[in-house]
């Protein structure tokens, strides 16, 4: 088939357009990264070449010589980067080099400051990739054809990276890219062979693909200087994970993590682990130092690199990790699984659900000896990842300790809205005779910090944790207990103390449940439906009243959840408690006059709703009872 040479232009994605102005401006002072980059995207173009060829072995072309390489000519000012990976075709080429279609890209530049030094930071979590070509070239040419097309079906793309770019076809014998970069004023320093060198040693000496330049080289032949050119591999060429632990340099694991996550920022921790035994499988994995702007989207690709027995299988396997640990990067290489297997194969093999216990049991331990080694760092992690670590208990039973006991929370002895205390912690904190974690959620930090349910512990000091993240709801639905104590909401059902409770604060709350018998009786009539039961409490200490959930009924907040998620929930009423003890309700008790009686009543209630940072049904009416209680205070 004939393909027309037709020949475009084409603008620019608005976002790509925001994104090159910043690389240009913003990264000028690690320009470098632009080469380690564009070697990661080649090296990715190859592994994805050897996948397809496992069930279509024409894609090869008869050329399974895989390899990288690097050239520059300086009179012509232009470093050219030639793979032999999988090639793009027209389509591929508009839709990877004129858009950005990562999640997360509207956010991150929402983000930008137009501070330098802060968007550079931004951009590296955002993740560079081609684009980084504009930092040291004012004109990039991409020439590229993809394996299976015939040569006609070549493409040349050109783009001096402002608001457009020309797209046509070409002949192109040879599959794969070629990438050349056509130097700014000022960049000559790349158009050195030492140069180039160092970078490809500093960033990619652990890309399991040859990278090759031309190497010249000065010899004495018969007392004469004779310059010679060889094409020499410049990188080790060995995948690291198969080396042993005591050959790899931190600086190696770290660059190596850059490579297949994209990220320009050092990871936090790292764990390189060979299993031998029923099975033989290697994994490095990975905790990065900050979040990606995709996290909290479920359905984003994830997982690890797949290898069997060295051979690239798939990105973004996401089978070897649970949900929770969305977050982790890494390689995972097997022995045991054949080179066939595909995403299907791999949601119903055995071999892999050992293989993602495993995985599992490493992440968690390697999180746990991180919590006792390096509180700071641990620190540094739950900030960016604690959120998505609390999924962890309502969707992996079998961890269900293990992860807990990593879980960090803000509690009334911080008192402060950093997460840093652990369960453990707590417990051992706990009072001789306390036999439950006490914990209160609420709408934020704040909120739970003043709630009028924390007034009886305030006074017996009992440490009570503080939940207010969005996630806290559905850890709390399925974390009942730790280490054998339950956890205790104390926004639900009565407030229980055990042993705690005084004896004398039984009795005197049986004497009060007498003398105020008829004013409950009489507050529940004025309520009506409003309320399922109105009772004294002991919890309460300084506000005159508080509502409760049923214990058998969805919590407040988790209702105001619910229903902001668009959820129709059946009407669930709450429990209206009395401070029996306080003025405003003895005042009350004693009120003669029916209508002064039931506007207090509603405005107590509509209180206790707010303290809670709930929303009332009419505000107005509400505004409207107070101030007629403050007029007829003051006539």
């Amino acid at each position: 088939m004939t393909v027309t040479a037709q020949k475009e232009t084409l603008g620019f994605q608005a976002e790509v357009k925001q994104l090159l102005r910043l690389m240009i401006h913003s990264l000028y002072s690690n320009k470098e990264i632009f080469l380690r980059e564009l070697i990661s995207n080649a090296s990715d173009a190859i592994d994805k070449l050897r996948f397809a060829a496992l069930s279509d072995a024409a894609l090869m072309e008869q050329d399974s010589d895989f390899k990288i390489h690097i050239d520059f000519d300086k009179p012509a000012r232009t470093i050219t980067i030639t793979d032999n990976g999988i090639g793009m075709s027209r389509e591929e080429v508009i839709s990877h080099l004129g858009t950005i279609a990562k999640s997360g890209t509207r956010e991150f530049l929402e983000n930008l400051t137009g501070d330098q030094s802060k968007d550079a930071h931004l951009i590296g979590q955002f993740g560079v990739g081609f684009y980084s070509s504009f930092i040291v070239a004012n004109k990039v040419t991409v020439l590229t054809r993809r394996a299976g097309l015939t040569a006609e079906h070549g493409v040349k793309w050109e783009s001096g990276g402002e608001g457009d770019y020309s797209i046509e076809n070409i002949d192109k014998p040879s599959r794969g890219t070629q990438i050349i970069l056509h130097l700014r004023e000022g960049e000559d320093e790349f158009l050195d062979e030492w140069r180039l060198r160092h970078i490809v040693t500093k960033y990619s000496d652990h890309i399991t693909i040859p990278i090759t330049m031309a190497i010249k080289r000065t010899e004495d032949k018969e007392n004469q200087k004779v310059e010679t050119t060889s094409i020499e591999t410049i990188n080790r060429a060995t995948a690291l994970w198969t080396l042993s632990k005591n050959d790899v340099k931190d600086n190696d694991y770290k660059e190596f993590y850059k490579h297949i996550s994209h990220d320009w920022e050092d990871p936090l921790i790292w764990s390189h682990n060979k299993v031998e035994g029923k099975q033989e499988y290697t994994t490095l994995l990975y905790i990065p130092s900050h979040a990606p702007h995709d996290l909290y989207n479920r359905e984003h690709p994830r997982g690890l690199k797949l290898y069997v027995r060295r051979v690239f299988i798939m990105d973004d396997a996401e089978q070897f990790l649970p949900l929770y640990l969305r977050f982790v990067r890494g390689v995972l290489d097997s022995n045991d699984l054949p080179l066939n297997i595909s995403r299907e194969i791999l949601q119903n093999n055995s071999l892999v659900e050992t293989m993602r216990s495993g995985c599992t049991k490493r992440i968690l331990s390697m999180l746990e000896n991180l919590s006792k080694d390096d509180k700071e760092k641990y620190q540094k992690f739950w900030k960016s990842f604690g959120q998505v670590l609390k999924e962890g208990p309502g969707e992996d039973f079998t961890h269900r300790e293990q992860i807990a006991k990593l879980l960090r929370f803000s509690t009334t002895q911080s008192d402060s809205e950093e997460q840093t205390v652990s369960l453990d912690e707590y417990i051992s904190r706990m009072k001789p005779d306390q036999e439950k974690i006490y914990y209160l959620t609420a709408e934020n930090f704040n909120a739970a910090k003043n709630s009028p349910h924390l007034e009886i512990f305030v006074k017996k000091n009992i440490e009570v944790l503080l939940l207010s993240d969005r996630i806290d709801e559905w850890l709390t639905a399925h974390l009942h207990e730790y280490d054998g104590k339950s956890l205790q909401s104390i926004t639900q059902g009565s407030v229980d103390l055990g042993k705690l409770e005084d004896e004398s604060e039984k009795t005197q709350l049986e004497k009060f449940q007498k003398d105020f018998e008829s004013l409950l009786k009489q507050i529940k009539e004025t309520l009506g439906e409003k309320v399922k039961e109105v009772r004294l409490t002991s919890r309460l200490t300084t506000s005159p009243a508080c509502v409760v959930a049923d214990e058998n009924d969805m919590g407040a907040h988790m209702q105001r959840l619910m229903k902001a998620a668009g959820q129709n929930l059946p009407q669930s009423k709450p429990i209206f408690e009395l401070n029996p003890e306080h003025l405003l309700i003895q005042k009350l008790r004693d009120q003669q006059d029916d209508d002064k009686f039931k506007e207090l009543t509603f405005v107590l209630f509509d209180q206790a709703i707010l303290a809670e940072s709930g929303q009332l049904a009419n505000a107005s009416e509400f505004v409207g009872r107070l101030n007629k209680l403050l007029l007829d205070n003051m006539a």
